[in-house]
């Protein structure tokens, strides 16, 4: 059984877009050469991949196994060019990291800017992402690390504890609210909310309304933490941040936390296996473990 990479990235094809037809439109190929490949994987493995349908095809167990195979033969193959790219622009390695909100708000930026001063021949692929996202990247084998809430189940990855983050209610001074030192969850549960659009963050505050027979009510959620603070500002709403983001507003804002225990999050920078990360992975994560421990 021999698949080379252009039969991973077309099987792939295929799968993501559920059709033949489709696929061979968006990998400018025959519908006919398009359907010999995949018979010929089928062929080579001796079980079929696909299920065809009237709605179109979707994959087999064998083809789900394979996609899974495929994602992370790929994933590699990419992280090997990127790498070996960095050396014609001069760069002698790249880590990807992927991190959620409220690390990205306070914990990494000087972290990094540290680490980047240190280290002239590294360079970072940095980006934003839920939590649940980063898991799966780093399942999936996209990123070499990821930093996450423990709101998320992390699964299978290999994790270590690097800060700890504080959920807190940010209001208008003119809002009663304000007038108190620490609130409780169940006081927010009948006020206008202005929301991240965190589905982590959203999910995890959902199930502890859903505890208590309440649901938060969301007026609207927002992907720009100032846009919130503008509405909270404004008084359409109160928020429920992280104070790490919280703390980065600049407008002039009331901040309480919440009092429940729950509301203590923490940060866990994830691998799948830190044994097997790069060199310069490694290097990173020296320095975000080391911060913890000093």
């Amino acid at each position: 059984m021999r698949f080379d990479l252009t039969d991973l990235r077309l099987f792939l094809t295929v799968v993501e877009c559920g059709s033949l037809t489709q696929a061979a439109r968006e990998i400018h190929l025959a519908l006919a050469s398009v359907s010999e490949r995949i018979a010929g994987m089928e062929a080579a493995l001796g079980a079929p991949l696909l299920e065809r349908n009237r709605r179109g095809v979707r994959p087999t167990a064998a083809g789900e196994a394979l996609v899974r195979h495929a994602r992370s033969i790929l994933g590699q193959v990419e992280q090997m060019r990127g790498e070996l790219r960095t050396y014609a622009t001069g760069l002698k390695g790249r880590i990807s990291l992927l991190s959620n909100t409220a690390a990205m708000a306070a914990l990494l930026p000087p972290q990094l800017c540290h680490f980047l001063t240190i280290h002239r021949d590294l360079s970072i692929d940095l980006e934003e992402r839920p939590s649940a996202d980063i898991v799966q990247a780093l399942v999936d084998r996209r990123a070499d690390m990821g930093i996450v809430a423990d709101i998320t189940d992390l699964g299978p990855l290999q994790t270590h504890l690097i800060a700890s983050d504080q959920l807190v209610v940010v209001s208008s001074h003119s809002h009663p609210l304000a007038r108190q030192s620490r609130i409780a969850f169940a006081e927010l549960l009948g006020e206008p909310i202005v929301g991240m659009a965190d589905t982590a963050l959203e999910t995890y505050l959902g199930e502890r309304a859903a505890r208590l027979g309440r649901q938060l009510d969301y007026r609207i959620q927002l992907r720009n933490v100032e846009h919130v603070a503008m509405c909270v500002e404004a008084g359409i709403g109160i928020s429920i941040l992280s104070d790490a983001m919280a703390r980065t507003l600049t407008r002039d804002l009331a901040i309480m936390p919440l009092s429940e225990a729950w509301a203590t999050r923490r940060l866990y920078l994830c691998a799948r296996d830190f044994s097997t990360l790069t060199p310069h992975a490694h290097l990173l994560a020296q320095q975000l473990l080391q911060r913890e421990s000093q």
